[in-house]
């Protein structure tokens, strides 16, 4: 295979989405309407292409032969989005600061532990801006048993979250103040995460919709625009294991076009347009 197989929108027919929306719905609970056709096609075209398969139908035996685990991995990432930035929905960033991180910082000072789980946290934006939110508020923070747990079923980008490495034009929601406190220059356009701050975050590759070897709960839990590519039964299964693994009084923050809408069955109450409280 030479990786340059032209692949065009007549080699990819309806038997084939519906072979991906099976695929899509089995490995990581995403739900793939109708409508999401030509998405299916502009991102999985592409792994088509790189292998050298001469159409979807081929491509789709190999990625469920045996052997071809790695690539269903693949598959699976092609579907999920990666798109996020630094501080994004600043509104959660600041109940974080002014409500969730003095809990903690009491709690430890009692003897007690921190935690906050970012479930979807992508290439790590979301868990560096909790993190920076964290020693902003608790300044003493990774000095002290506080961990972030930042999850996602893409290992790919779990790697990169994991770096802490971002181009400079990617760093731009970050306040100027705390780039210079908490990152510093790689000398070629790239800025890291440098200091305690790296204590902070622990990254994990994790299906959502699979098993969590997850034994504690947690104070706080960001799962934000990850249920709009699940069906209702899934995204309610997803929201009662999340308010499971949430302490009393802990906060879930969700997308801004999302809702719990099983908040009450799972013990939540709605507090802000995107932020669950944990019932006593």
């Amino acid at each position: 295979m030479n990786g340059l197989t032209p692949v065009g929108e007549s080699d990819y027919t309806d038997t084939d989405f519906q072979r991906v929306q099976r695929i899509a719905q089995a490995q990581a609970g995403i739900h793939l309407p109708a409508t999401k056709r030509a998405l299916v096609y502009s991102r999985v075209s592409r792994r088509v292409r790189e292998l050298g398969h001469a159409s979807f139908r081929t491509y789709l035996d190999f990625v469920q032969a045996p052997g071809g685990e790695g690539e269903m991995e693949k598959l699976v990432y092609a579907l999920t989005t990666n798109v996020t930035s630094f501080f994004r929905e600043k509104k959660h960033f600041e109940h974080l600061e002014t409500v969730v991180v003095p809990r903690l910082a009491a709690n430890i000072a009692a003897g007690g532990r921190g935690r906050v789980w970012s479930a979807a946290c992508s290439t790590g934006q979301e868990p560096w801006s909790i993190a920076m939110s964290i020693m902003t508020a608790f300044p003493d923070a990774a000095a002290h048993d506080m961990r972030i747990l930042a999850t996602d079923i893409n290992a790919d980008v779990v790697a990169r979250a994991a770096g802490g490495v971002y181009p400079d034009e990617e760093t731009e929601g970050i306040p100027a103040a705390r780039k210079a406190q908490f990152m510093e220059s790689c000398g070629d356009g790239d800025y890291r995460f440098a200091g305690p701050i790296g204590r902070l975050p622990a990254f994990r590759v994790l299906n959502l919709n699979a098993s969590w070897p997850i034994r504690g709960t947690f104070s706080a839990i960001f799962c934000r625009n990850v249920v709009i590519y699940f069906d209702e039964a899934t995204r309610e299964r997803l929201w009662q294991r999340l308010s499971d693994r949430l302490e009393p009084g802990g906060f879930l923050y969700v997308g801004h076009s999302e809702r719990v809408s099983c908040a009450t069955q799972c013990g939540l109450t709605q507090v802000a347009p995107t932020i669950y409280e944990k019932d006593d």
